[in-house]
């Protein structure tokens, strides 16, 4: 993707190279026909507790075809500053969270990862800016991985119900 392209279509996007915090390779084409919520999280930010209504989502609609993503992030009052083995033992013994959760990434800057380049163009924040402003914002895409809306820190995951049934499937 070049410096002045930073839009991708879904097919791009979905290629775009990942890595699980356990060091597995990834992509979005992993969650083929899943609708998804990615979120950029910190073990210590006062949005942390969130953790627990994200998890919950997840468990709720997984089996519709949903699923949360987790990107550990830094940037943000350095209140993501473990390694990958300390972040996944905070998620699993403070929330016991069951959703992906992929190796701590940039959101911002020259360092920004593709997806998060992506993301924040295709739906920009308060006033048209693309910046991540902290930790926990959201982003929802559709089951083809387009974006569809995006979510303040102060969104709470339960705020979101109502946008994410509409993206699943009738149950049979």
């Amino acid at each position: 993707m070049s410096a002045s392209r930073t839009s991708l279509d879904p097919a791009e996007l979905d290629a775009v190279p990942l890595q699980r915090l356990d060091g597995r390779a990834a992509t979005l084409a992993d969650f083929a026909g899943q609708a998804l919520l990615i979120v950029n999280v910190a073990s210590r930010c006062g949005f942390t507790p969130q953790y627990d209504g994200l998890e919950a989502l997840h468990r709720r609609w997984q089996a519709r075809g949903f699923a949360v993503l987790g990107f550990p992030c830094n940037q943000f009052g350095q209140q993501e500053p473990g390694d990958a083995a300390e972040i996944a033992s905070f998620c699993r013994l403070s929330h016991d969270v069951s959703f992906p959760m992929f190796a701590k990434i940039e959101v911002n800057g020259p360092g920004a990862h593709p997806l998060y380049r992506h993301l924040k163009q295709a739906a920009p924040g308060l006033l048209g800016t693309e910046a991540i402003k902290w930790n926990f914002t959201k982003f929802l895409l559709d089951a083809e991985h387009r974006v569809v809306r995006r979510f303040a820190p102060t969104d709470t995951p339960q705020s979101l119900e109502a946008h994410i049934e509409p993206l699943l499937p009738r149950p049979a």
